[in-house]
């Protein structure tokens, strides 16, 4: 069976530097830091005290009161961005099969506060005070479970967990769904809402975490002083549709994707694999998909977490994928503005490379001021560039050894 084309017509975010796409994108062209003191709990006796939070979101003003009621910060964060994402594509379900629109979103953890919640009750009031909703309000699913019931969505409807890839394999495989007709249109993407005692403790116990405090230079990916990377929070999601169905209804059509890769490394629970070839051979999957060669990459939003391993051995990766096409490459890390969000990283992520396109504009890797040797590629610091932007890679690696490569390119018809 031949390839569908497939196009991106939508975009969401709900992200520590804006709840919108517009709020968003304009933080990231100034080269806001989202990052803070942490505000969601008492964080005085933690050796982490900063994050990345979502700010100012008020859930019952992006969907129905009752609903929000029953969905934990991570399902909410979805449904705003998967909102404003469906209404960005202009999509009419009246005029649709609403089983030929699917959602596949997914969230690395899913609702730790409501784990913390409930067993406080358990260990305090007795079992039989845990809330009746407290599974359904916990399980990752539940994400793309919300959106599919608030946007009436009937199709292929399911939920990747591969860690911090999750939103970017998401996307993936809601690619594949439209390119071998499971689907014509899909909603997908990641969210995650994990800045709470248990998700704080449990990444510094793994010294996964920056314990700088100063907000500014504690997420540097790539520089010489990184120290870990800083716990974000919030949503990405994206409207994707095959193009003769985008083309019949008049979309705005922002982008094409292409390519995408995927792969294990085989090789640690943590630690991505030393020579860079997992994460590197899923940007070339994604290359070969798409017939592009590394010459004609014009930008890579690596996963550039700050941590000493990611950071170094991404940059083998891309050297492994792009040969000598690596050094002229431009690559960036949003993760140095609104820190890691984790599952939702992807999806965010996502919605940067279109907007780059569309712009020709490749943000600054803010916060990284003296780069390490052993990363010796053009890592955008120092002042964003304004270029033509044509191919994108984008990559996500996840605990566990999950790579995730997506390619974008410019819609031409």
């Amino acid at each position: 069976m031949e390839k569908r084309r497939v196009v991106v017509t939508g975009l969401g975010a709900v992200t520590p530097i804006g709840n919108t796409v517009d709020e968003f994108w304009a933080g990231i062209k100034e080269g806001r830091v989202g990052i803070g003191p942490i505000t969601k709990f008492d964080a005085s006796e933690f050796k982490v005290q900063i994050a990345a939070e979502v700010k100012d979101f008020v859930a019952k003003e992006r969907m129905d009161f009752k609903a929000a009621k029953r969905m934990e910060p991570f399902s909410q964060y979805a449904v705003a961005a998967a909102k404003e994402a469906f209404e960005d594509s202009g999509i009419d379900m009246e005029k649709e099969d609403p089983y030929r629109v699917g959602v596949i979103v997914g969230s690395g953890i899913g609702s730790l506060q409501c784990v913390e919640t409930n067993y406080e009750k358990i260990m305090t009031k007795g079992p039989n005070k845990v809330n009746p909703l407290m599974v359904p309000l916990m399980i990752s699913n539940m994400a793309a479970g919300n959106i599919s019931i608030q946007l009436g969505l009937k199709g292929k409807c399911t939920n990747v967990v591969t860690a911090c890839a999750s939103g970017t394999h998401c996307i993936g495989d809601a690619l594949r769904a439209i390119q071998y007709g499971d689907a014509d249109v899909m909603v997908a993407g990641g969210t995650e809402a994990s800045v709470c005692p248990t998700g704080i403790a449990g990444f510094t116990a793994l010294t996964a975490l920056s314990t700088t405090n100063d907000p500014e230079h504690a997420s540097r990916p790539f520089d010489k002083d990184r120290d870990g990377f800083v716990l974000g929070e919030g949503s990405g999601i994206v409207v994707l549709e095959e193009l003769e169905h985008a083309k019949a209804r008049g979309a705005k059509i922002y982008a094409e994707l292409v390519g995408y890769g995927a792969t294990g490394d085989a090789y640690h629970i943590t630690s991505p694999a030393e020579d860079g070839e997992g994460a590197g051979m899923a940007m070339k999957l994604a290359m070969q998909e798409a017939g592009v060669a590394p010459e004609q990459i014009d930008y890579i939003n690596a996963h550039g977490t700050s941590t000493h391993h990611n950071d170094l051995f991404e940059t083998k990766a891309i050297k492994f994928a792009l040969g000598d096409a690596a050094k002229n490459v431009s690559i960036n890390s949003t993760k140095s503005m609104i820190g890691h969000l984790l599952g939702a990283a992807g999806g965010v992520e996502f919605v940067v490379c279109v907007k780059s396109i569309l712009d020709g504009f490749i943000h600054q890797t803010v916060g990284t001021e003296n780069v390490d040797p052993e990363c010796d590629l053009d890592y955008t610091v120092g002042a964003p560039v304004e270029k033509d932007v044509n191919y994108v890679l984008t990559n996500s690696l996840g605990f566990g050894g999950h790579n995730a490569t997506l390619l974008l390119k410019k819609y031409e018809g």
